[in-house]
């Protein structure tokens, strides 16, 4: 237990009373595609610093009651909570991983949501579970109740991404990630990696396997699933018509970032995503968060010179936060 002990000193010592003046984020710009990106974006709007020095920022998630930003750094097994003007903290540690023994790999929480009563529900890379928060979002401590750890009697891989819909049915992503030496880990169980939905009645159903499935969302009728694949060799986002939950069909290819896979300064793959209202979909790729209208059109791309991991909303959207390598960044949106 010593090492994470000794984490756990070192992130308390890194957030005692951190607070920073916001700046511009340097190397970032945004590029308008189609001017109909212009009723979300305003091309001059500069991306702002909220917070830095991690090792790897994810699972952004505004808060109301708490009114603040919670985000993931997966290596350091801690959640952080910063508020709009910079005021940065410790929220929550472990996040992920709570077993006794030390291990490698990407061991934290990656998504956050939260369920229909408040409580925050995370995708626990290191316990490879989906899992909530016992106590309150006001009062965190690191006591979980495993929502759903296994498919078919074998171990789910580590939940990267997900959400619920109206009904209460989570749907998640579980590529391998969170596993010690990734896809070809010993400990791994299932020999695929899959796009699941935990019904309202306890079923864990297969929706659908892909080779690296990320993030995850619905458009805003909920009528469509869409799903974000990080593989470099099929850097995909796919378009589900959803016929019941859990249940898919008319699987088709929303876009193809393939060919923008290491290109110089697109650092990145498809990773979490958002949707706005409009039906526009702000999804982390390459180079940073492209914007899609809702026939996969790409409309913009904000470029904020970091690969990035995922992004979220505020309840108003004018705000978006982006969780991007080693910092947090917001852009305030019309």
């Amino acid at each position: 237990m010593k090492k994470p002990i000794l984490l756990i000193l070192s992130t308390l010592i890194f957030c005692s009373c951190q607070k920073e003046s916001i700046r511009e984020k340097p190397n970032s710009s945004i590029d308008i595609l189609d001017e109909s990106a212009l009723v979300l974006l305003d091309a001059g709007a500069k991306q702002e610093i909220l917070a830095e020095g991690f090792d790897w920022t994810e699972g952004p998630l505004w808060v109301d009651d708490l009114n603040a930003l919670l985000f993931t750094d997966i290596p350091k097994n801690a959640i952080y909570k910063v508020t709009n003007n910079g005021e940065l903290s410790l929220y929550l540690t472990p996040s992920g991983y709570t077993g006794e023994i030390a291990r490698g790999g990407e061991v934290g929480a990656n998504g956050l949501i939260l369920n229909s009563e408040g409580f925050l529900v995370l995708c626990q890379h290191g316990d490879r579970r989906m899992a909530q928060m016992e106590s309150s979002v006001d009062n965190p401590k690191p006591f979980f109740l495993t929502l759903v750890d296994s498919y078919q009697g074998k171990r789910l891989n580590s939940p990267n991404d997900a959400l619920y819909d109206r009904l209460g049915n989570l749907y998640f992503t579980d590529p391998p990630y969170g596993l010690e030496f990734n896809v070809n880990d010993p400990a791994k169980e299932l020999d695929f990696q899959g796009i699941y939905c935990l019904k309202t009645d306890g079923e864990l159903v297969l929706v659908d396997t892909i080779s690296r499935p990320n993030g995850i969302t619905f458009n805003p009728d909920q009528s469509k699933l869409l799903v974000a694949n990080s593989d470099p060799k099929q850097a995909l986002w796919y378009q589900y018509d959803i016929v019941s939950p859990g249940v898919v069909e008319n699987k088709q290819l929303f876009f193809d970032a393939t060919d923008w896979v290491g290109k110089d300064g697109f650092k990145g793959l498809p990773d979490g995503m958002k949707m706005h209202s409009s039906g526009n979909l702000f999804a982390t790729g390459p180079g940073g968060v492209w914007v899609f209208d809702s026939a996969g059109k790409p409309i913009a791309r904000i470029l904020t010179g970091e690969a990035t991991s995922n992004c979220a909303l505020s309840p108003d959207e004018r705000t978006l936060y982006m969780t991007a390598d080693n910092y947090v960044l917001k852009l305030e949106l019309k």
